[in-house]
């Protein structure tokens, strides 16, 4: 059974608070780039669909 003794100095309360802080970060920025990244693919469908749509009306795009 793995307990909080056998982690030595890393089970030391500053260290447990930094790697917790460190755990925040990354999940805010997660929440950033997959925020960007939804506005991204979202974009993309709405440029494909017109493009397609254009192109059945026979209107030349490219």
């Amino acid at each position: 059974m793995f307990s909080l003794l056998q982690l030595g100095s890393l089970g030391s309360p500053p260290s447990l608070l930094v790697g917790l802080v460190l755990v925040a970060l990354v999940l805010l920025v997660g929440r950033f780039v997959l925020k960007v990244a939804w506005r991204l693919v979202l974009l993309a469908i709405v440029a494909v669909t017109v493009l397609w749509i254009l192109g059945m009306l026979g209107i030349q795009t490219i």
